[in-house]
């Protein structure tokens, strides 16, 4: 029979439609508009060291990111970007802080979009005639970026502390002072370190401007728990509708946060699945160790980036019926396992050839995968 490679019967229905919003351009990455919701992380590198933070911008492309964001604290930050916005491979934001004179270096230099903090800007407010004309000009974005750590004391002082109501009055007022000079190619975030905050201010923020938003929690801290806030924030947020462009921030290195970003929204089928394990968390029905057999298929298959899902199952009640369901998996029980392939058995093998079969088999539909996405002729099994 011919096996169905993965790919599902029909398109995943939205949890909700998306927000309308303006579209702006990233360099060539669409945001906004009904674009697909993109993926975003930061260089960790010193600027400066052109090679080290062109290598980081190659890794992070590896991992699927989207578009990168560099620090510029510094003149000698500001001299290296015209070099990595030539030769990076994705689209490069300067994220500046404090200096004008670094956006106006950020725009000559080539770079798809500039982030500047309105908490942080207070020189900036008499230059946004000057930068909305230099952006204009060179097409290029601004992504107004409010963060609750460096919100601007008026707004504290009014509101007591960096509450919803304070994140977007900051955001909508930034806005006000580009939109006086008729400028309007800007995207918005509103990030916080409390995920509820968060999601509050993005739903205000969504019901008054029609601005793409870029979704973030700030400071969300160590990979498990970072992870944890981020995937709640942005599943609030999105499932409703809201949010163009995402950025996860961990404490960990940044491919990590381009992981987890790209699984959130295949979680959430705004992205087309990878290779996904399906795992039951054991229990004593289990007659395998489903931990160790899972973590020996994760590592055998790392790196594998087809639309293939793959379950390992360790008992006979719901692992028979998880593994037909996938593309490719096991049920396991009395020292042995059954290998189905798209709800059929193709063999049963000893417990300690299960990894090794799986992975040959997923390779095998890995490579059928790709012949068929070249238009060769796909294989059967029978």
């Amino acid at each position: 029979m011919a096996v169905d490679l993965g790919m599902p019967d029909t398109p995943m229905r939205p949890l909700a439609e998306r927000r309308p919003t303006r579209r702006i351009m990233v360099g060539d990455v669409p945001v906004g508009g009904g674009a697909p919701v993109s993926v975003q992380s930061m260089t960790t590198t010193v600027t400066a060291d052109i090679n080290a933070t062109l290598q980081q911008i190659a890794e992070l492309t590896a991992s699927g990111c989207q578009i990168v964001r560099v620090a510029v604290p510094s003149a000698d930050d500001a001299e290296a970007l015209p070099i990595i916005a030539k030769k990076s491979q994705i689209p490069v934001i300067a994220d500046i802080h404090f200096q004008p004179r670094y956006v106006f270096a950020a725009i000559e230099a080539g770079c798809a979009a500039v982030r500047v903090n309105p908490g942080n800007i207070k020189k900036f407010d008499d230059k946004v005639g000057e930068i909305s004309r230099a952006a204009r000009d060179a097409g290029v974005p601004i992504r107004i970026g409010v963060n609750a750590g460096s919100l601007d004391k008026r707004l504290l002082d009014k509101y007591g502390k960096a509450t919803p109501e304070a994140l977007v009055e900051s955001a909508l007022w930034e806005c006000s002072l580009f939109e006086e000079h008729d400028f309007r190619d800007i995207k918005i975030s509103v990030k916080h370190h409390d995920p509820v905050v968060m999601i509050q201010a993005y739903r205000q923020l969504s019901q008054q401007c029609d601005y793409p938003l870029h979704l973030g929690v700030t400071e969300a801290g160590p990979a498990f728990q970072g992870t944890v806030k981020s995937a709640a924030a942005f599943g609030a947020l999105l499932a409703e509708g809201i949010g163009d462009t995402i950025r996860v921030s961990l404490s960990a290195p940044p491919a990590e946060e381009v992981k987890v970003g790209a699984q959130i929204l295949e979680s959430l089928g705004m992205r087309e699945r990878g290779l996904e394990i399906v795992s039951c968390p054991s229990c004593g029905r289990a007659q395998v160790d489903v931990y160790q057999l899972a973590d020996d298929v994760t590592a055998g298959l790392e790196g594998m980036d087809v639309p293939l899902r793959v379950a390992v199952m360790g008992c006979v009640v719901n692992g028979p019926g998880e593994a037909r369901d996938a593309d490719l998996g096991v049920a396991s029980g009395n020292g042995k396992g059954q290998i189905f392939v798209k709800g059929e058995v193709v063999k049963t093998v000893p417990e300690d050839q299960i990894v090794e079969t799986l992975i040959a088999e997923a390779t095998r539909l890995a490579e059928e995968i790709g012949e068929s996405a070249s238009g060769q002729p796909s294989v059967s099994v029978s």
